[in-house]
């Protein structure tokens, strides 16, 4: 009889046991890591230096006095330098007129590099990618470019793959959120998240303000991102996907309206950037903070700041002059390291000025911004290759991503540093010089005198 209830108690406690253990291992397999990452760096042939980005101005027969003025304001202030990397076919003065060879090509040279790179440095062999995801947002081709990386390393019939068109410059961390709902179902997994912008057949040749304004600020780029969940694995890996958290806005006529690619009044296809961007990036912004600051910030700051902003409504409440100033989330208090979307100077000093970020943070993005320019979907992680070439990232540390994107989008995510990182990357040649003294743009010396011609006389300059 004893036996009998003993064995009662004993059935239910280790079916018990049994479901814990298998929730428990269920969740070790269900981590993401980040193995490797490795960003494009084009040869040196195809850096834009202010006297070739004259000449490109120049051949644009289209542009008038005011647009060169216009041009003139937005490089100097765009926080761009002289060693960012353009498409061949501009060196080939072809940008009227590109091919789609054009276009394949530049993300040929992109693949050949890069994810030969980021899989011989992690020692794993192309037929052991399970999970293939592929964003460039403005080239479709068929074949796919995910099919043409399948073709080139002769990965599995039965790899998973993902192409993904028209996602903007987030699209990064939308590929990373594939590959984790993924790594939800299966276990045992190797994926591989290929990220770039095809430039070549979308280099805007009219002369709408709007339309120019993008040709300052896109450049060529691209990164290659080997993630796993084998847990075998997590001592090798760079970092550990905390929480990712995404935003689209795209239900707004404003939002969706504000970044959007289109034909000029001439019929030339550009990539018209709106006015209202700024309010829509904002918006998407907040909404997604307010997201995922319970997810990343420790929970003294959260009662911190609720009991601060409790106080300021009660004291509005009381007096006619308003309850003092707005209280602000301290980010540092959960965040070591802000990897900041390079979409020009002003969203920099945007989302620094929003966070209250210091000098010291905003670093990574600035320096990113001048180095490679803005790189579309690939440009955080050349801002997170700074820090690690910096030797920043130590082990434990939890670094922010935040990105925005036509729709229009804001996604945001957490990683937590696995071990101390120090490798030079793309930034090995040039880390040193780093920041630099002033990151003052030429332009304005070379080019200062259009701002004193005259539109009825001005001619342009054969030495221009």
């Amino acid at each position: 009889m004893d036996n009998f209830l003993l064995l009662l108690y004993i059935a239910p406690l280790s079916y018990l046991f049994f479901k814990l253990f298998k929730l428990i291992d269920q969740k070790r397999h269900q981590c993401c890591y980040i193995l490797d990452y490795q960003c494009y760096k084009p040869t040196d042939d195809r850096k834009l230096s202010t006297q070739f980005s004259g000449e490109i101005i120049k051949r644009n027969t289209n542009l008038g006095l005011n647009e060169y003025k216009f041009l003139l304001k937005a490089i100097v202030s765009s926080g761009i330098g002289e060693q960012t990397y353009a498409p061949r076919m501009v060196f080939d003065g072809r940008e009227t007129d590109p091919t789609l060879e054009d276009g394949v090509v530049e993300m040929e040279e992109f693949f050949d590099d890069s994810i030969q790179k980021v899989l011989s440095r992690s020692r794993v062999s192309p037929r052991d990618i399970d999970v293939l995801v592929v964003n460039v947002s403005m080239l479709a081709i068929v074949p796919s470019l995910a099919a043409r990386i399948i073709n080139r390393y002769k990965l599995r019939d039965d790899v998973k793959v993902y192409n993904l068109t028209g996602m903007g410059c987030s699209a990064s961390l939308i590929s990373i959120n594939i590959v984790q709902n993924i790594f939800k179902c299966w276990k045992n997994v190797h994926a591989l998240v290929v990220t770039s912008e095809s430039l070549s057949p979308n280099w805007y040749t009219g002369n709408d303000r709007s339309m120019i304004l993008a040709n300052c600020l896109f450049r060529t780029g691209g990164c290659a991102i080997l993630l796993t969940n084998k847990v075998a694995l997590k001592h090798r890996a760079m970092f550990k996907l905390k929480c990712l958290v995404r935003t689209h806005h795209g239900a707004k006529e404003e939002s969706f309206n504000c970044c959007i690619q289109k034909e000029d009044e001439s019929g030339r296809v550009g990539f018209h950037l709106d006015k209202t961007l700024p309010k829509a990036a904002t918006r998407a912004f907040v909404e997604n903070l307010k997201v995922i600051s319970p997810k990343i910030l420790p929970v003294r700051e959260l009662a911190r700041f609720t009991i601060a902003s409790f106080v300021r409504k009660m004291r509005q409440g009381r007096s006619s002059k308003g309850g003092g100033g707005r209280p602000t989330i301290d980010f540092t208090t959960g965040v070591d390291h802000f990897c900041l979307h390079t979409g020009g100077k002003a969203v920099i000093d945007g989302i620094g000025q929003s966070l209250n970020l210091s000098k010291y943070d905003l670093e990574p993005a600035r320096m990113t911004l001048h180095r490679y320019g803005n790189t579309s979907a690939s440009s955080l992680w050349y801002v997170l290759g700074y820090m690690e070439a910096k030797k920043r990232l130590k082990r434990g540390d939890r670094v922010f991503m935040i990105s925005f994107g036509a729709g229009f989008k804001c996604n945001s995510c957490l990683w937590e540093v696995v071990r101390d990182l120090g490798d030079g990357n793309v930034w090995e040649d040039c880390i040193d010089e780093y920041p630099p003294e002033k990151l003052a743009n030429p332009f304005m010396e070379k080019y200062g005198w259009i701002n004193d011609e005259d539109e009825a006389t001005f001619v342009v300059p054969e030495s221009i």
